[in-house]
């Protein structure tokens, strides 16, 4: 067998990088390499059309073995299982136990319960866990931060009352102040105190996490994922020299800390994300010195993103959280909750919340993907992109150490101004869609419309009172797709639905991709389009564009022939409709001289575009 393999391999001449390239720079016909091939991120490193082995040399991260510090192949050796997790509102604890139990039959083995403040108790708990076997789920808990002491020496005692082998008991109490301080621009530096007393009261519960890092929260406002992956390493630094300083030993405390990460739909930069975040945290871990290297492995969950979610085409989502959830789970993360697709616009229902279990099931059971650990070890283009992901997150990582630490950050909002700078900078790149919304910004469904469906806002557990008067910049968590469904909802609200019809003349190609073009262009903001297969003369369009009772009149042909075709046409419109050239002609300026004074091309903003025809249409 071994001599086949070497007569078959024997086969194919091997080639070399500069051959490659040698045929890129033939194929690219004088075009700039650097520019057209090589892709530079948003974290600010360069990416490669290719990769070939030799790219693997001096890399550290391939040396390691699943299992191994520092646990960049992932914390297990032997299987890539993780939990399929499922989030409840508790509003009544009975109702959320039913719940709870009939999920559990339906492929779930998290839970996720969120329990308002003012009414955890004993009760509450009897309640929610009724029937439930703790030591076979893994159960997790959020509260107001103030209450989350009370919550786990309820949980302790229920546990010992119910008789429970306590590292049998897995799971979580979601305590992180910082979060809140992000969200709600309020100063809650004093309840951080509250940190040793929570990992003293679950200290028996080696597999219970009470300390949690929510960076989730900075991937929904739009971090990019170098900001995500380094601000939550000084968040959880932050913590654990807390608690140490505190006199909690370094093992312990980290054995208490919970990652929450968010999985935006950059498929590769995500499973390069995770892995990297393990090498990190376990270098960061090791410098406290730990009696166990164990100590040094990251529990990470993963939720996918809420910030690409949309209103419109809302199945589309079921794409993004699919990719998502397939990158986490290739990353080797502990669980995964994937988000309902109508998420963005309702209490998820029955239907949604089944299809986002199914989704993780379908991960399991059909690709298998819990058997494998690590898949994407040796890749030369994943182990390059862990390493370049993992040097820009550690130099903000350092950068944010300089600053005192992440509290500090926060509270002189040098993290909030990087992250709402980042969630500005995606909104522009969406308004030119320089990042693609499939169904809102680029390829909508023409005839689609919100109905009753309208942006849910977030909201909070808790409240938070008394002496947090100090107010700081808080996170901007706007979706991607909020100023385009704002849009196009003003459009739909107004009752006046602009018709927008292509007058498609002259060349065929040309005026066929500008009137698909235009189409996708207009009904961004919820325009009815009408398309032709095109017409004789400039006279016929006009006149059949009238009839039509045509709001919009885009001509469509090849930039030559709007010189011929475009100011008639114009002055047959004369005013009664908005006149629109698609595409940006040499003769743009005459066109603009004959008082033409609307263009759509590709490097339009779409966003600011469409908002300023709403404004000549009259649609309010």
């Amino acid at each position: 067998m071994a001599d086949s393999k070497e007569t078959l391999f024997s086969d194919f001449p091997s080639v070399s990088t500069q051959e490659w390239m040698d045929k890129i720079t033939v194929d690219l016909k004088g075009a700039d390499y650097e520019k057209k091939l090589v892709w530079k991120t948003n974290e600010g490193f360069k990416v490669k059309p290719f990769y070939r082995q030799e790219d693997l040399e001096g890399i550290k991260t391939t040396e390691g073995l699943p299992g191994q510090f520092p646990y960049v192949r992932g914390n297990k050796k032997d299987d890539n299982t993780w939990f399929i997790r499922q989030d409840i509102q508790v509003n009544n604890p009975a109702e959320a136990n039913a719940k709870a139990l009939d999920i559990l039959n339906k492929g779930i083995d998290s839970l996720g319960f969120t329990i308002k403040g003012d009414e955890v108790s004993e009760e509450l708990v009897r309640v929610l866990l009724k029937d439930i076997c703790c030591e076979c789920v893994e159960l997790n808990f959020s509260t107001c931060q103030r209450h989350t002491v009370q919550l786990a020496k309820i949980l302790v005692g229920y546990f010992k009352e119910k008789g429970y082998n306590p590292e049998k008991i897995q799971g979580s109490v979601n305590f992180d102040p910082i979060s809140k301080m992000l969200k709600k621009g309020k100063d809650l530096t004093s309840v951080i105190d509250s940190a040793k007393e929570l990992v003293e009261v679950l200290a028996e519960y080696p597999n219970f996490r009470c300390i949690a890092v929510n960076s989730l929260l900075l991937n929904n406002s739009g971090a990019y994922i170098y900001q995500e992956l380094g601000y939550a390493l000084a968040w959880g630094n932050e913590y654990l020299s807390k608690l140490t300083e505190a006199g909690v030993p370094a093992d312990l405390a980290a054995k208490k800390i919970k990652f929450n990460f968010g999985i935006s739909s950059n498929y590769f930069m995500e499973i390069a994300k995770f892995r990297a975040a393990r090498m990190l945290w376990a270098n960061i871990v090791n410098e406290y010195k730990p009696a166990c290297k164990c100590a040094c492995q990251m529990l990470a969950h993963a939720e996918t993103s809420s910030f690409n979610l949309t209103l419109f085409d809302a199945h589309v989502n079921l794409l993004r959280t699919q990719t998502e959830a397939m990158s986490a789970a290739v990353a080797g993360v502990n669980s995964i909750t994937v988000s309902p697709f109508d998420k963005a616009y309702e209490t998820p229902n029955d239907f949604s919340e089944r299809i986002a279990r199914n989704q993780q099931l379908l991960l399991k059971e059909e690709a298998h993907l819990n058997r494998i650990v690590d898949p994407a070890a040796g890749s030369y283009y994943i182990e390059n992109l862990t390493v370049a992901i993992a040097k820009q997150a550690w130099e903000l990582f350092l950068q944010t150490e300089d600053e005192g630490g992440m509290l500090k950050a926060v509270l002189s909002e040098s993290v909030q101004n990087a992250v709402n700078a980042s969630n500005k900078a995606r909104h522009e790149a969406v308004s030119k869609r320089k990042e693609i919304l499939l169904g809102t910004n680029q390829y909508p469904n023409f005839n689609e419309l919100a109905g009753e469906k309208a942006p849910v806002a977030s909201s909070c557990s808790c409240e938070i009172k008394e002496k947090e008067d100090t107010t700081f910049a808080k996170l901007n968590t706007d979706r991607a797709a909020s100023e385009f469904e704002a849009l196009r909802l003003q459009t739909e609200h107004s009752g006046k639905r602009p018709k927008a019809f292509m007058l498609t003349i002259g060349n065929l190609a040309m005026r066929q991709a500008r009137a698909q073009f235009s189409c996708n262009f207009l009904a961004c903001a919820g325009y009815e389009v009408i398309d032709n297969l095109g017409f004789a003369s400039v006279e016929e369009g006009v006149e059949a564009a009238m009839k039509a009772q045509a709001d919009i009149v885009v001509i469509c042909s090849s930039d030559d022939e709007y010189a011929e075709y475009a100011i008639p046409a114009f002055q047959a419109v004369n005013g009664r409709a908005m006149f629109i050239v698609a595409g940006a002609p040499a003769c743009m300026e005459d066109l603009k001289a004959a008082g033409i004074e609307n263009f759509i091309h590709v490097r339009c903003n779409v966003l600011e575009t469409l908002k300023e025809y709403n404004e000549k249409l009259g649609v309010k």
